[in-house]
């Protein structure tokens, strides 16, 4: 037992300020080179877990705490942090959290320098840690400027460059494209053959999956449900809590009865309108960069029509958040124009354009700031003078379609980072804006929380487009009606998801790659006509 890299025994724990416990009476040990996934429910308490081996809890997060933990045989009660450090690296789930630095290579060099390395060596270690990622163009880079997967990768390279015996990676795939999402569990598979002891926590199961770790644990409630072979999971779990891949939910979702229709975007449908849908949002050729030498967007030209669910794919930097931003009037095009509702966003104010467009960031800590839930949810319409009563109900509707009701006077910033996204979309649902767009909202969501979500959102009176960024394949199988690829600053590909996800090729040239349920919908086409949840083309004969 003692040579183990990292053993927990009976661990529980209470944060101060709540009454359950967030983890109770978990044991399980790990082996030298070994991948041990946990997965569950947003809010279950992985991230606590986490927490807890990397010794923040109880040294910055208070509470009540029991059970121990002991690294290569020695129980870390009495460690400090940096030395703690120095074993165990964590990679956090929202890198925002974790990047100080200005520029990619001080923020690899902060902990380094904290060890009081010489300077040869950090630098050594920098250059070594950027290679390893095959991210070295980015060492001379503004860390403010980077995409949110560039960003989770910088992270990931100040953790290594640590060389700690341990790695604890809380979700790291939330914010990459699918090719990156691949290269960086190709890294993980080769970080643990060379003996490093991994544990992480993903919703994506059925991208990790693909490196063959050697156990899964699935946590509910703050207790471990599941622990052992990735054979098993599928067993011990409902295909609708976890995103298996999509022949073992077509073989269990048989002998169900076939999900519910999705009456999409009710306030546009039924009308009856023969006519050409009305344009709410344009481009016309537009071109941007945030410095005055590198142009980020390349002359793009689009509308967004009444009736749209839009998903915007390609690789991360692509400039698809840069894009969006446009559209909301957080950024004014360097040249070129976007009109919403027909007037120019060089006019309007971002506060008037938000009574028409409703813009979800990609990072809730963008947004988040008031100190209950239900004041948060209540900003925005208040802000569009809209009346108390309809407030309440707004907020009440809000919080039912992100499954939060129980949690409306919790501080959100003291929320896990999957609650935080889904208080982030609820505060943006809850403002009843025409058009909802939604920066990587699936972002630290179990499969079933925002297939919920997703599907009540759809289903909303009021909205009349919708559109989301995301790294989800899927998403845009099951959603979409029209898909956008974005890649290098222009628009690659914009069409209907049966035409633009059929292209193969174009989707690896964009850094995505086809999923299991993309490759079972294609099979079907000829027999269900459009795309589909695996769960409905379990009954397409």
């Amino acid at each position: 037992m003692t040579d183990l890299p990292l053993v927990v025994e009976n661990l529980s724990f209470r944060y101060r300020d709540r009454l359950g416990a967030a983890v109770h009476d978990i044991s399980f040990s790990m082996e030298r080179g070994e991948i041990l996934l946990v997965a569950g429910a947003s809010g279950c308490g992985k991230t606590t877990l986490i927490r807890c081996i990397n010794g923040l809890i109880p040294r910055s997060y208070k509470g009540e705490l029991s059970g121990r933990i002991l690294v290569n045989g020695e129980e870390t009660t009495g460690w400090s942090l940096a030395r703690i450090s120095q074993k165990i690296g964590t990679v956090l789930q929202d890198p925002e959290r974790q990047i100080l630095g200005t520029k990619v290579r001080n923020e690899i060099a902060f902990g380094l320098e904290n060890l009081g390395l010489p300077r040869e060596e950090i630098v050594q270690r920098i250059d070594q840690a950027l290679d390893y990622l095959n991210i070295l163009h980015l060492r001379d880079r503004d860390t403010f400027n980077l995409s949110g997967g560039e960003k989770q990768k910088v992270a990931l390279a100040g953790v290594l460059a640590m060389r700690p015996s341990i790695l604890l990676l809380d979700e790291p795939l939330a914010s990459l494209d699918p090719a990156s999402a691949l290269e960086t569990l190709q890294i993980v598979r080769r970080l643990a053959d060379e003996g490093m002891t991994i544990l992480m926590v993903e919703h994506r199961v059925e991208d990790v999956m693909k490196i063959h770790p050697r156990r899964v644990m699935f946590m509910s409630n703050g207790e471990v449900r599941y622990l052992g072979g990735l054979d098993g999971l599928s067993a011990a779990v409902a295909y609708q809590e976890v995103k298996l891949p999509a022949a073992m939910i077509m073989a269990r979702a048989k002998a169900d009865p076939p999900p519910a229709e999705i009456k999409v975007l009710p306030s546009v449908a039924g009308t009856g309108s023969e006519a050409e849908p009305e344009t709410l949002v344009r481009f016309e050729n537009v071109t941007f960069g945030y410095e005055a030498e590198q142009e980020v967007l390349h002359g793009i030209n689009l509308e967004i029509r009444r009736g749209d669910v839009i998903a915007v794919l390609g690789p991360n930097g692509a400039g698809k958040t840069t894009f969006v931003k446009h559209a909301i009037g957080l950024l004014r095009p360097r040249s070129g124009r976007v009109l919403v509702n027909g007037r120019d966003t060089h006019q309007a104010s971002v506060a008037e354009i938000a009574s028409t467009l409703g813009y979800v960031f990609q990072s809730p800590s963008h947004m988040l700031f008031a100190p209950t839930v239900r004041e948060e949810l209540s900003f925005g319409p208040r802000n569009l003078h809209h009346s108390p009563q309809q407030i309440e109900q707004e907020v009440k509707e809000a919080l039912e379609i992100v499954n939060l009701t129980d949690r409306e006077q919790d501080p959100p910033l003291a929320m896990s980072f999957g609650q935080q996204k889904r208080v982030s979309i609820a505060a943006i649902l809850a403002m009843r804006s025409r058009i909802l767009v939604m920066d990587e909202p699936t972002a630290g969501q179990d499969y079933k929380n925002y297939m919920g979500f997703m599907d009540s959102i759809l289903q909303m009176p009021g909205f009349e487009a919708i559109l989301f960024i995301t790294h989800d394949v899927d998403l845009a199988v099951i959603y979409a009606n029209r898909v956008i690829l974005v890649a290098d600053g222009q628009i690659r590909a914009d069409g209907r998801p049966q035409e633009v996800l059929a292209d193969l090729d174009l989707l690896r040239a964009c850094r995505l790659v086809p999923t299991s349920l993309l490759v079972a919908n294609l099979e079907h086409l000829a027999q269900s006509g459009r795309f589909m949840r695996a769960e409905a083309l379990a009954h397409v004969s």
